[in-house]
């Protein structure tokens, strides 16, 4: 229950988006202490004026504002808890104007059942001392029932945050809030997704395994399990002219690279790309018929057969999904999907990642994956290479290639307790220049505060799932405020 005002990085704008966030539905209401309004005559309509200029701050975030007024005595606030617990909402912000009593702020609260905000922004950023009398000193006086809401919402179990500072040209105090808008965005989009679940998990890989029910439980989010015929069936019902229209939109995305010295690269043929094309249409319609917001997948296959052809044509149009906010994750990681899309509403991408190679000589960590990336948040133009063999699976294809661009990034990993409770994991870094591996993967050379060794002794022992989604920018800040609104912990490695 602690002041957290920490600012984040502006969200990166993606390209081809059609994945938009939800607007976080914030319910506001002022408060007051209805004596002062004879005593003191236009201080109700002053604090007024002010909550207008947060009402308008938080539309300017993005959010849906439901305006509830300012909450002066009891029957006030009766009618503002009326008016907000209809109001489907995720966030209850409380700008407190002057001092008021916390018996008419709690049972709003109560009959919400949202976590609260209350926002402490004083007018002025100093008093005169020797000219303000009691009235001006009533319009900047908000700190002083911080402390008793606060102990309300302690003794009363309710979630609340605070954000003080000063209510006009305050960078940290309003990027904080801001912060808490987007995060309650993702917490809405979250608990409205749907997760497509394709195929199943690669056998062996304890730490992906997971329990649907458990991710519903905690997150909110709808779990689709999905058959490789679902997709069979719509790659069988695309037609000629959505895969030109496909083509063209693989070429506009990528490069395509000649076969490299890897002995397992291939050309990739005209053939492999109307295949993967014709695949990548039927993953549209996969999306759309099920309303998709997210996609796990992995099928193993069996000598050649029809569903080993069709899963190893998913890379790019997976790829594609992802960049237009639809995460894709391969081998069946249903956790890091979900990290992915938490990464995606923040703006900050979220590329499906593992750790590939410590290098000790330039203090960084390798990292990437075979199969679908973030594309949108490349250093370049991503490459398709051909792969004669998928390393570790059956089948051959198309892969895709690329750096994730150089500046500040965020790792999150999601991972599980032992008594089932979902975890965050963080870290912030640096993606760097310099030569990665030309293998038809996604790799990235990062670089985090700690040394290579002493960074994965500090991560493994939260124990970890082995695959992270990687972003852009550093959006520690702002992954602290969606674990407090989900209720999950969340570990920052640093």
């Amino acid at each position: 229950m602690t002041s957290d005002a920490t600012t984040s990085l502006q969200p990166v704008q993606l390209a081809s988006r059609s994945e938009r966030p939800q607007p976080a539905r914030v319910g506001v209401f002022g408060i007051g202490l209805g004596t002062y309004w004879p005593q003191f005559p236009g201080l109700k309509d002053r604090l007024e004026g002010y909550q207008r200029h947060v009402e308008q701050q938080l539309e300017t975030f993005g959010a849906h504002v439901e305006r509830a007024g300012l909450v002066d005595d009891a029957g006030a606030a009766q009618r503002a808890a009326d008016q907000l617990a209809r109001a489907d909402l995720d966030l209850l912000v409380i700008y407190v104007g002057t001092y008021a009593t916390s018996s008419t702020v709690l049972p709003i609260a109560q009959r919400v059942g949202k976590p609260v905000l209350v926002l402490n922004l004083q007018p002025a950023r100093a008093l005169d001392y020797e000219t303000v009398d009691t009235a001006e000193w009533l319009a900047n006086c908000c700190a002083c029932c911080v402390p008793e809401l606060s102990n309300a919402f302690a003794r009363s179990r309710i979630d609340f945050n605070v954000v003080s500072g000063m209510l006009y040209d305050d960078t940290r105090a309003w990027g904080a809030i801001e912060d808490w808008i987007r995060a309650a965005s993702v917490k809405r989009a979250l608990a409205r997704a749907r997760f497509g679940f394709l195929g199943h998990t690669y056998p062996g890989m304890l730490d992906m395994y997971t329990d649907p029910t458990m991710v519903s439980a905690q997150t909110g989010a709808h779990v689709e399990i999905l058959e490789m015929d679902d997709l069979q069936a719509r790659v069988n019902d695309v037609t000629p002219g959505e895969v030109e229209d496909k083509l063209r939109e693989i070429h506009d995305w990528f490069d395509v690279a000649e076969p490299g010295r890897d002995k397992i690269s291939m050309e990739v043929t005209p053939e492999a790309l109307e295949w993967s094309a014709r695949v990548a249409c039927g993953l549209d319609r996969l999306t759309r018929d099920f309303d998709l917001q997210g996609l796990t997948y992995y099928y193993r296959g069996l000598n050649g057969n029809d569903f080993e052809r069709l899963w190893s044509g998913l890379i790019v149009g997976n790829s594609l999904l992802t960049a237009r906010g639809i995460p894709a994750s391969g081998e069946g990681d249903l956790k890091t999907n979900l990290a992915m899309f938490i990464l995606d509403r923040l703006g900050a991408g979220g590329s499906y990642t593992e750790f590939y190679a410590m290098d000790f000589d330039e203090d960084f960590v390798l990292m990437g994956h075979d199969g679908p990336g973030h594309v949108a948040i490349s250093d370049r133009k991503p490459v398709l290479r051909g792969l004669g063999v998928y390393h570790g699976k059956r089948g051959a294809g198309i892969s895709v290639e690329f750096q994730v661009r150089h500046g500040p990034v965020t790792i999150l990993g999601l991972t599980q307790t032992a008594d089932g409770k979902l975890k965050l994991l963080a870290a912030e870094g640096r993606s760097i220049p310099g030569p990665t591996l030309r293998i038809g993967n996604t790799n990235s050379r990062l670089k985090f505060d700690l040394d290579p060794a002493a960074f994965m002794d500090k991560w493994c022992e939260e124990g970890p799932t082995h695959h992270v989604a990687l972003g852009v920018g550093h959006q520690a800040g702002r992954l602290r405020k969606v674990a407090r609104l989900l209720g999950l912990d969340l570990v920052e490695v640093r």
